[in-house]
């Protein structure tokens, strides 16, 4: 699989402070990665300096393989970093217009866009009328003209409502669907759950995950469990070879488990044991659960 963008290494220091260190990851055609992490976490500097907005410390990045520079490989990504900057009392098609002049793309191109982000039957509307979620959403029609590789969106619903919310997201796969490359900076769980295929965990400008994310949440999952004699159970987990760990909490014994095993086959060992459960449900790790995880552990 063609790669688009790599990373190796990187590290930007503001005076005493690193927002990005030593960090590393690949982006593959065709995926949709997200970045994600805590606000503070080193996503936007890192896309800012693979943007050449910002200037890197120590380590290097490649776009398309390095066999472009990368002034020529920007100009096969789409991007929007910061919120959406167009002239208010122009109408979406003027605004989009001028953005073409200055790329040098033809006009046709910007009523396919229009119609890919839901805002055709709105062209002629001056952008001041628009609500934030169609300005975000001319902002990714304006980042498409140029027809990218990849689309960067940094924090792409922020401050929006749940309708517009939903909406980007669903332009967002629609347009990953087409094959276009996304690689998108987020502090929200549910979004990279819900839109990407491969995540980047960032805390403090360090990653401490990287890969798919059924991966990350293709755990064997947990029991949690409530029982009346907790000693005599938590001495049966501690030596059970499905059992990774057990917490007790606020009166639930949860055990996490490093293999299949059923519910009712684990019910039954219970009982044959001796071991009387009133509470026993089965869950599988959410994104949120491992994300919590591992920024624990750190």
């Amino acid at each position: 699989m063609e790669t688009i963008l790599q990373i190796n290494n990187l590290t930007k220091k503001f005076g005493n402070l690193t927002a990005v260190n030593d960090l590393s990851f690949t982006i593959k055609k065709g995926n949709v990665y997200g970045i994600l992490g805590p606000n503070g976490s080193g996503k936007s500097t890192t896309l800012g300096i693979t943007l050449n907005v910002v200037n890197k410390t120590s380590g290097d990045f490649k776009w398309f393989d390095g066999s472009v520079s990368t002034h020529e490989a920007l100009k096969k990504v789409g991007a929007i970093i910061e919120r959406p900057n167009f002239y208010p009392y122009m109408s979406a098609y003027k605004n989009l217009k001028l953005v073409c002049k200055i790329k040098g793309i033809d006009y046709s191109k910007i009523d396919e866009k229009l119609e890919v982000v839901g805002l055709l039957e709105r062209k002629h509307s001056k952008f001041k009328t628009y609500s934030l979620g169609m300005k975000q959403r001319l902002a990714i029609a304006s980042a498409l003209l140029n027809d990218p590789e990849i689309l960067i969106l940094d924090e792409p619903t922020n401050g929006l409502d749940p309708q517009g919310i939903h909406q980007i997201r669903a332009i967002i796969r629609h347009i990953a669907s087409q094959g276009t490359t996304i690689l998108l900076a987020s502090h929200l769980l549910d979004e990279v759950e819900k839109v990407c295929s491969h995540v980047v965990v960032l805390r403090k400008g360090e990653k401490l995950y990287s890969g798919r994310v059924d991966e990350m949440i293709s755990s064997n999952g947990f029991f949690e469990l409530k029982c009346d004699d907790e000693e005599k159970l938590l001495q049966y987990l501690e030596q059970h070879t499905s059992i990774e760990k057990t917490i007790k909490k606020e009166g639930l014994i949860t055990a996490f488990l490093n293999a299949p095993l059923s519910a009712s086959a684990f019910n039954k060992e219970l009982v044959e044991k001796g071991i009387y459960i009133s509470h026993l449900v089965m869950r599988k790790e959410s994104l949120e659960e491992q994300f919590l995880q591992l920024t624990d552990n750190k």
